[in-house]
């Protein structure tokens, strides 16, 4: 009974110690790729998407022209803050506050996998801006370096979310 009691607790103890360093490593995953995309190294963001990402868009052109299409406030972010990491019907959900260049604050949701080679980035979502006050942010802020305040438009209703 108290071998049990302990192999328990051990387990619990483990488990919860090994959330933080997931956490973590998602983060840098995702905090690497703002990066690479601030700095205009599309081939260096590209090696943070999954697989399936890297299909669709072929090339690390393709995939930068999108972002900066779709996605202008992930290509040119001032301040990321980390939200709850989620499970979510077995898909890892890491929710992400971004302030662009213009001090507009986003939320998204970065979809990770986790592969040999470490955690990838498998989709991103635009959440919608009415929730941002539903959301408290953990410790964790990634300040990024000055940025260029260029940004080209979205396009409309890409990466809004399911059904759009």
């Amino acid at each position: 009974m108290m071998r049990s009691l302990i192999l328990s607790f051990l387990l619990t103890l483990g488990l919860t110690a090994t959330a933080p360093a997931q956490d973590q490593d998602i983060q840098a995953t995702i905090t690497a790729q703002l990066e690479a995309f601030r700095a205009d190294d599309f081939a260096r963001a590209f090696t943070y998407a999954s697989p399936n990402i890297r299909h669709i868009f072929r090339t690390p052109e393709n995939f930068g022209t999108m972002v900066r299409g779709g996605y202008p406030m992930v290509w040119r972010s001032v301040e990321v803050r980390y939200l709850d990491l989620r499970n979510m019907a077995g898909y890892l959900w890491q929710r992400v506050v971004i302030t662009d260049a213009q001090g507009a604050v986003h939320v998204l949701d970065y979809q990770m996998i986790k592969l040999e080679s470490g955690w990838k980035i498998n989709g991103v979502q635009i959440l919608d801006q009415s929730m941002i006050g539903a959301w408290s942010a953990v410790t964790v802020t990634a300040a990024l370096p000055d940025v260029n305040p260029g940004l080209h438009a979205p396009v409309p209703g890409f990466g809004r979310g399911p059904g759009t």
